[in-house]
C-alpha cells in the first residue's frame, strides 16, 4: 500500500467518523432540547434572579443587588430552622424507608404463593399522585373520624390526637406518610438487584454452612450494594426537595414545625412576592444537593477503583 492510498483511506475514515458524530448529535437533540429549555434554562434564570431585588407587583425596574439576598439569608433564622427541619425530614424518611424496603424486597424475593399479587400491591403507593396520598392520609389522621384514632380508641390506647396540628406529632406524622409513599420505588430497585444475584452463590454458601445473615452479608449485600447506594442517594435528594405531599398534609404548620425549605421558598415567592429572595434560597438548596451528589460520586469512583 502506497503512502497516498493510506492517506486517502485515513481521510475517508475521518470523514465517516465526523458524519457519524453529526448524525449522533442530530439523534440526541430531540431529548437534549427539552432538558435545556425546561431544566437548564430555568436553573440559570433562577441563579440570575437570586442576585436581584425582583418582587411581584413592583413598578420600578428590577435592580442588581449582588450578594445582598444571600447575606440576608445567612441571618434568617426562620430559613435555617426550615433547613434543619428539611434535613430531619430527609433523614427521617430515607433511612427507615431503606430498611423497610430491604425487608420487603427480601420477602418478595422468596418463592411465596401469590407472590405476583403481593408485588403488585406493594407498588400501589408509588402509582398514586402525591396530592391523593396527602388527602388520603389527612382522612387517616382526622382527629374525630380518622381510622388511626378510632383504632387506638378501640384498642384502649387512649384518646385520639390531632396528629397533623399538634406541635409534638406533626413532623412525625408526615415522616410516616413519606416513608409509606416512597417505599415502593426503593423496594422495586432492591428487588431487581436481588433477582440478578446468582442463586448458585447462595447455594454454595449454604453448602459451606453459612447461615441466613452470613449469606446476606457475604453474597447478597455485595451484589446489591451499588443499587442500594444509588437509590438511597436519590431518595435523600427527592425527600429533601419534597413539596406537594407536605403541603397537602400540613402546609408547613403547625407553627412552622413541618415547613421544609421548599415550602419556605414557595411562601416567600408566591405569598409574599419576594422572587429574588426565594431564588437565593433555591440556589442554597441546589448547592447542598450538589455537595451531596459530589460526595456520592466520589464514593462511587473510589469504590470502582478498589474493585
Amino acid at each position: 500500500m502506497t503512502l497516498a492510498t493510506a492517506m486517502k483511506r485515513s481521510t475517508r475514515g475521518a470523514s465517516a467518523r465526523g458524519g457519524a458524530d453529526h448524525g449522533a448529535w442530530f439523534l440526541v437533540l430531540p431529548a437534549l432540547i427539552p432538558i435545556l429549555v425546561l431544566s437548564v434554562g430555568p436553573l440559570l434564570y433562577g441563579i440570575m434572579l437570586a442576585f436581584t431585588d425582583s418582587q411581584s407587583g413592583r413598578t420600578e425596574p428590577t435592580q442588581w443587588v449582588g450578594a445582598l439576598n444571600f447575606s440576608d439569608l445567612l441571618h434568617d433564622t426562620l430559613f435555617w430552622d426550615s433547613f434543619r427541619i428539611g434535613l430531619l425530614w430527609a433523614f427521617g424518611v430515607t433511612v427507615p424507608q431503606f430498611f423497610l424496603a430491604m425487608g420487603l424486597a427480601l420477602l418478595l424475593n422468596q418463592p411465596l404463593r401469590m407472590r405476583w399479587l403481593a408485588r403488585a400491591l406493594a407498588i400501589i403507593p408509588w402509582a398514586m399522585p402525591e396530592v391523593v396520598v396527602g388527602i388520603m392520609w389527612r382522612l387517616v389522621y382526622h382527629p374525630d373520624a380518622g381510622v388511626l384514632n378510632q383504632t387506638l380508641a378501640n384498642l384502649g390506647l387512649g384518646e385520639g390526637k390531632d396528629w397533623l396540628t399538634g406541635t409534638a406529632t406533626a413532623l412525625f406524622a408526615v415522616i410516616v406518610v413519606g416513608i409509606w409513599a416512597g417505599m415502593p420505588q426503593t423496594t422495586v430497585a432492591l428487588l431487581a438487584g436481588l433477582q440478578n444475584t446468582p442463586r448458585e452463590l447462595h447455594e454454595a454458601a449454604a453448602m459451606d454452612g453459612a447461615g441466613a445473615w452470613r449469606r446476606f452479608r457475604t453474597v447478597t449485600w455485595p451484589a446489591i450494594k451499588p443499587i442500594a447506594l444509588a437509590i438511597t442517594a436519590l431518595n435523600f435528594i427527592w425527600n429533601f426537595n419534597s413539596f406537594a405531599l407536605v403541603y397537602v398534609l400540613t402546609q408547613g404548620g403547625p407553627g412552622g414545625r413541618t415547613r421544609l425549605p421548599m415550602l419556605f421558598a414557595y411562601e416567600e415567592a408566591f405569598r409574599y412576592g419576594q422572587f429574588g429572595y426565594a431564588a437565593a434560597m433555591g440556589c442554597v438548596m441546589v448547592a447542598v444537593i450538589s455537595v451531596i451528589l459530589a460526595c456520592y460520586l466520589v464514593g462511587r469512583l473510589k469504590g470502582g477503583d478498589e474493585s
